[in-house]
């Protein structure tokens, strides 16, 4: 087609709720058009070829790792939705609606349940398995507050697989073929990016890693190693356990006059101690399906800080949310003063792993103006998980170098799932010796949409795009009455 013939509409205003590279140069180079302000977005010729490049880039390589494509209806019924347990734990971001014979419905945010019952109808053996199905379809999560262009959006355009195993072996093998696979399609879509542990979050599952592209306008925090190839979501990262050169209390077990000291700051300036060896107690509502709550403590050491994501995953809620210092003198809690070892009946209590063997600590008595010295919580009978946030500093679990701080946009998560969705759902095969059992699984999703985001945000300039060789919508053009090769920078050219 003759460039004089090409829908291009450029524009020289910036958008005024853009603010990425991103989204300014892909809605100013007319690769997008915005629908009303709202996370919607249509792609126009332009960006509409660099979307289908960048498509068959994902297309070529799960085909060669022996994935099959399908394509699942977007409108989900929602009895499959309870059916797994996630239809109310996934939130508002779920849009819910009724058909005209009043049944529920969805847009789907995401595939599993759907592409289980697919897998359920048409699989019954053993001989069958593994099988790994992916589809290149629209998502639609319902966002407070869509931002950033296509880095988030309410519809977009997701590539989300699922495999199928008769073990977790079988399941771990793919994960691994997954992640290579996924490492192809980023190398040659011309991303510097990192592969990190991460939070299942409402996906569920026992691990899962992220893509994630580095660039300073990242929406996710990451922890990384200059020493390692050891990378994690904030939410998921860990450390080499912190050692303290400074003395420990000396004290047998009592409870101490602490007039009016109730910051982690103010018991180490009056006690002379490190706050490595004080007990920091966080009070927080977590929040579960059906309107039930509980009140948690979660206790650490006074020189960490608690991290929300992990301390929500340890006690299996959909949600934590913070309480006030009347509801906690309602149920018998002392704000300033609460401590792991005197609770009122019915306060959870749970403990940072590193608490499991200490001794003399301090800790809050849950009295006013007392705090206990003395604490020995190596026989403590309760429940220890990693609620630790790392910080910048703190040494790699791996091979003991620092760890840092970086930006990243996730492009791509992958999930073993195991029985966590086949279980509830009945998605079952017979074995060997003709036994039902569940479905062994895992999840493998990709950004489609986002990627072009992602590619922008590292390759840009102050004209605009700068595509790299795979994305680029165009190999060769028509000039001097012959084809030449496309320059995959000079595709944003703004209107004069």
């Amino acid at each position: 087609m003759r460039f004089s013939r090409f829908l291009v509409h450029t524009t020289k205003e910036t958008p005024s709720e853009a603010t990425l590279p991103s989204h300014i140069y892909l809605i100013r180079g007319g690769f997008i058009q915005s629908v009303g302000g709202s996370g919607l977005y249509n792609f126009l010729p332009l960006g509409k070829k660099v979307l289908d490049r960048v498509e068959r880039v994902v297309k070529e390589e799960l085909d060669r790792a022996g994935c099959q494509e399908v394509s699942l209806s977007f409108v989900t019924p929602a009895s499959l939705w309870q059916e797994s347990g996630r239809f109310e734990k996934y939130g508002k971001e779920l849009l819910r609606f009724k058909d005209r014979k009043e049944n529920d419905f969805i847009l789907g945010p995401t595939h599993e349940e759907m592409m289980v019952a697919l897998v359920r109808q048409s699989v019954k053996s053993y001989k069958q398995l593994p099988l790994n199905l992916y589809q290149i379809n629209l998502k639609f999560r319902d966002e407070l507050r869509p931002r950033f262009g296509l880095m988030r959006g309410r519809e977009f355009l997701m590539k989300d697989g699922y495999s199928f195993h008769t073990s977790i072996e079988d399941m771990q093998r793919e994960f691994a073929l997954m992640e290579t696979t996924y490492k192809k399609i980023f190398t040659r879509l011309g991303l510097d990016f990192r592969v990190v542990e991460a939070d299942s979050g409402a996906i569920g599952g026992s691990g899962s890693k992220e893509f994630m592209v580095l660039a300073d306008s990242g929406e996710d925090t990451i922890v990384v190693c200059d020493g390692c190839e050891y990378g994690a979501n904030i939410e998921a990262a860990v450390r080499r356990e912190r050692a303290c050169e400074a003395e420990a209390p000396e004290a047998a077990f009592a409870k101490f006059y602490t007039p009016d000291v109730k910051t982690i700051d103010e018991l180490s300036a009056f006690f002379k101690v490190d706050p490595y060896y004080l007990v920091k107690t966080v009070a927080m509502r977590a929040l579960y399906d059906e309107g039930r709550s509980e009140v948690v403590l979660f206790a650490l050491r006074g020189s960490d800080e608690l991290q929300e994501v992990k301390a929500c995953n340890a006690v299996d809620a959909n949600d934590l949310i913070e309480i006030t210092e009347e509801e906690l003198q309602e149920i018998g809690l002392v704000p300033g003063f609460m401590g792991p070892r005197v609770v009122p009946d019915g306060v959870r209590v749970v403990l940072d792993e590193t608490l499991k063997e200490a001794s003399s600590m301090i800790c809050g008595s849950n009295e006013k103006d007392y705090h206990l010295v003395g604490v020995d919580l190596k026989d403590a009978k309760t429940e220890y998980f990693d609620l630790v946030a790392v910080q910048e500093g703190d040494l790699c679990a791996h091979c003991g170098r620092l760890l840092r701080y970086t930006k990243g946009i996730e492009v791509g998560h992958i999930f073993q799932l195991g029985t966590r969705y086949s279980d509830p759902l009945g998605c079952n095969f017979l074995d060997e010796n003709g036994k039902s059992v569940p479905m062994v699984m895992g999840t493998y999703g990709i950004g489609v949409s986002r990627l072009l985001a992602a590619i922008i945000e590292q390759h840009h300039d102050d004209s605009g795009c700068i595509w790299t060789k795979e994305s680029a919508p165009f190999d060769r053009i028509w000039s001097n009455k012959r084809f030449v090769d496309a320059d995959p920078a000079a595709y944003t050219v703004f209107a004069a």
